[in-house]
């Protein structure tokens, strides 16, 4: 308990630095491999705190590394820093208002995200400078989250190769360690190229790529009668061969996000969607190629690292919210459905309450009914034992990838929330440092969990990381 007091004190002595970076992220928002400033921000407190410095990492010019310490076990944490598009959106206010129209914002909370994971490893690394434990902290910036696998990448280049355990969060309605399965997910895109005519006077000469991706969509539709349940599939035109309808369409393309339980399931979903695009390019007599654009596993779980980080947790409590938090988070759940509010609720398995913003911790062996998506942190869970946690930086039952996240982003509940997620990971960190029993035994775990289906990489070949994709 001393040496947790001791971090978590820490963590409050250097917390502002790491506030104001959070805020300077969010308004910088900066989409999948784009990232410059931002991992520039992040790079910049790394060696304001004396960590040794790792850039472009796997080949990635937004992806870093920051270590310090000797010998010992290492203690990895995953930050994130990217935005989403189409998400701009003023600070604290309880209404839609762009700062931009069609800018991006910070709808997943990623700002903070990174922050956190920097300010945990801070805190780590001056608690062994003070302590002098041997040890070594990492931070790693990870870009892309968002569809772009940049964690598969760096995972497939061994960056964690030789880290004893990893640790992340993610902003999120509860105070709970994240238990919930993600999926694994392959985004590629099918491209069509047919001929173009006049759609009047010579439609026969035409042969239409719109008209492809219209039944490769129909097919994959017939498809979802005939798929897992829990198997996700879905759709963007990126091109649909232009403006004019008296032109038949020469090219088009749609992106495909594929999700399953698990790896082998997904590969199979990816191949069946595959074969009905070859089937659309036959009926429309065009050329079709499929190009893989980013892929994630799905995550594993590590039991010995969760009751331990829910112990933490537990011992820690969760952030404390004054009257001005639940007034501005009240405004927020206002703007939220019914069933906003009820789904997630329901996917811990709990009754509702009517507090705007979660002061209670999710019990470990909730009956969950989990609202599933992919994370390219399950990558990283096949080779190093990993945790994640939850912090409440939203009012409760506010959807992920919306304004009212971007809206809460830069606000004090979600500061509060974002600092006590970091005093989590920084004691289990310790806790991992002064007992080499939970290492093995999260390490066991993950043995055991791999011994039948061993990490095969979703990525195929030399696939390089999809830098162009937020442009193309």
């Amino acid at each position: 308990m001393d040496n947790r007091s001791d971090i978590w004190r820490g963590v409050d002595t250097i917390k502002g630095r790491f506030i104001e970076l959070a805020d300077r992220v969010w308004a910088m928002p900066e989409v999948c491999y784009t990232e410059a400033r931002s991992s520039a921000e992040h790079l910049a407190e790394l060696r304001h705190h004396g960590f040794r410095i790792t850039e472009n990492v796997a080949g990635i010019p937004t992806a870093l590394m920051g270590e310090w310490g000797e010998g010992g076990p290492v203690i990895a944490f995953l930050g994130e820093y990217d935005a989403l598009p189409g998400l701009s959106q003023e600070a604290d206010v309880a209404e839609p208002r762009p700062v931009e129209a069609g800018g991006h914002g910070h709808g997943c909370g990623h700002n903070l995200l990174g922050s956190a994971a920097l300010l945990a490893a801070t805190a780590l690394k001056d608690w062994l400078a003070a302590q002098k434990v041997p040890g070594r902290v990492r931070y790693h910036g990870c870009p892309a989250e968002e569809g772009g696998a940049a964690k598969t990448f760096m995972v497939r280049s061994g960056v964690f190769d030789d880290a004893d355990i990893a640790l992340s969060w993610h902003p999120h309605s509860f105070w709970e360690v994240s238990v919930t399965p993600s999926l694994a997910n392959t985004r590629a895109d099918f491209i069509f190229t047919g001929r173009a005519s006049h759609a009047a006077a010579s439609p026969h000469l035409g042969r239409s790529a719109l008209d492809a991706v219209e039944l490769m969509n129909v097919g994959v539709n017939y498809m979802r009668e005939h798929m897992p349940s829990d198997a996700r599939v879905h759709y963007a035109l990126l091109d649909t061969g232009g403006i004019a309808p008296n032109v038949v369409q020469a090219h088009a393309r749609v992106r495909y996000s594929i999700r399953a339980r698990d790896l082998p399931g997904m590969n199979e979903l990816v191949e069946r969607v595959h074969k009905i695009a070859q089937g659309a390019a036959l009926m429309t007599e065009t050329k079709m190629e499929m190009r893989i654009i980013s892929a994630v596993s799905n995550l594993l779980p590590n039991t010995p690292l969760e009751q331990m980080l829910h112990r933490i947790m537990e011992e820690l409590g969760p952030p404390h919210f004054d009257e001005a938090d639940m007034d501005f988070a009240g405004k927020i759940r206002a703007t939220l459905s019914e069933k906003d509010i009820a789904s997630v609720y329901h996917a811990i398995g709990m009754e509702e309450t009517d507090r705007p913003l979660a002061d209670f911790l999710v019990p470990l062996d909730a009956r969950r009914n989990p609202l599933i998506g992919s994370t390219d942190v399950g990558d990283v869970s096949w080779v190093v034992p990993t945790v994640q946690l939850h912090a409440p930086t939203i009012a409760i039952g506010t959807p992920l990838h919306t304004w009212q996240v971007v809206a809460q982003g830069k606000s004090a509940h979600a500061h509060k929330a974002m600092v006590q997620a970091a005093k989590a990971m920084a004691g289990l960190g310790v806790q991992a440092l002064l007992e080499p029993d939970l290492i093995a035994a999260a390490k066991a775990d993950l043995k055991k969990r791999t011994a039948r289906v061993p990490y095969v990489s979703p990525l195929p070949g030399n696939m390089a990381p999809p830098l162009d994709m937020s442009v193309n």
